[in-house]
């Protein structure tokens, strides 16, 4: 039974969680090469972040040939995380280094760092607010001018916190969030960080063709004009755009 079939069992049953499938609407190239770690759509273009060291980078990619029309390498000693964008800047996080990255979208340019305590690994933004995931079950709110901590949100799947919360998108004011090691996404309330439905892609890691342990489902990134979602995994092939299906 999956953890996920577990604490839907438990759940309230005055309160049940809506569960949704998926269908795929069209697919696309993706780099092999690339350990997807942050995923958003902007004018025209999907910005792609990954990690491992020594190997991490930002790049801006073509959709129809997956391919990085820009890109710029983070330091070596530095494992890239999510990212996002808040006005004219790129701001993304690193694993376990505490610091932050600033770019200029126009051209990839770094024009600043930031620190942070803890992990950083998915990062969005909620109107004015930067929302962090470190891992654990909080999400956590900053001022993205000064990175100064506003606030703690405990993610919970019914009365349960729900830790490993991976890279996050913001999607018509949900935070939908990639659930590390799994083929879950969760759709989650910022203001109380209640789970309202989550969605199962089991099947699509093979359906891509990624294979091994590190190949998990992990970038999440929503085109508000056009109201399409793409999601990818670390290591995969392709990336898909889907909508929800059988939603129950």
């Amino acid at each position: 039974m999956s953890l996920f079939l577990a604490l839907a069992m438990l759940a309230d049953p005055a309160q049940p969680i809506e569960r949704c499938g998926y269908r795929i609407v069209q697919s696309y190239p993706h780099d092999a090469t690339s350990f997807t770690q942050g995923l958003f759509w902007d004018s025209g273009h999907l910005y792609e972040a990954t990690g491992q060291y020594g190997r991490s980078r930002l790049a801006r990619l073509d959709l129809k040939t997956g391919k990085a029309i820009a890109q710029t390498r983070l330091p070596p000693d530095q494992f890239g995380e999510g990212i996002t964008r808040w006005q004219g800047q790129i701001i993304g996080v690193t694993w376990q280094g505490g610091v932050g990255n600033r770019w200029r979208i126009k051209d990839l340019k770094p024009v600043g760092t930031f620190k942070y305590a803890g992990e950083g690994w998915g990062v969005t933004l909620v109107g004015d607010s930067l929302v962090l995931s470190d891992g654990t079950s909080q999400l956590r709110f900053f001022d993205p001018a000064t990175m100064t901590e506003q606030k703690r949100v405990t993610v919970r799947f019914g009365s349960r916190p729900l830790a490993m919360l991976n890279e996050l998108e913001t999607i018509d004011g949900e935070i939908w969030a990639n659930v590390w090691m799994t083929d879950m996404i969760v759709r989650i309330d910022p203001a109380n960080g209640h789970i309202k439905s989550w969605i199962d892609l089991s099947g699509l890691k093979e359906q891509a063709g990624a294979k091994g342990s590190d190949s998990v489902l992990n970038g999440i990134a929503w085109d508000a004009k056009q109201k399409r979602l793409f999601v990818t995994g670390k290591y995969w092939p392709k990336l898909y755009e889907i909508a929800l299906a059988d939603c129950r």
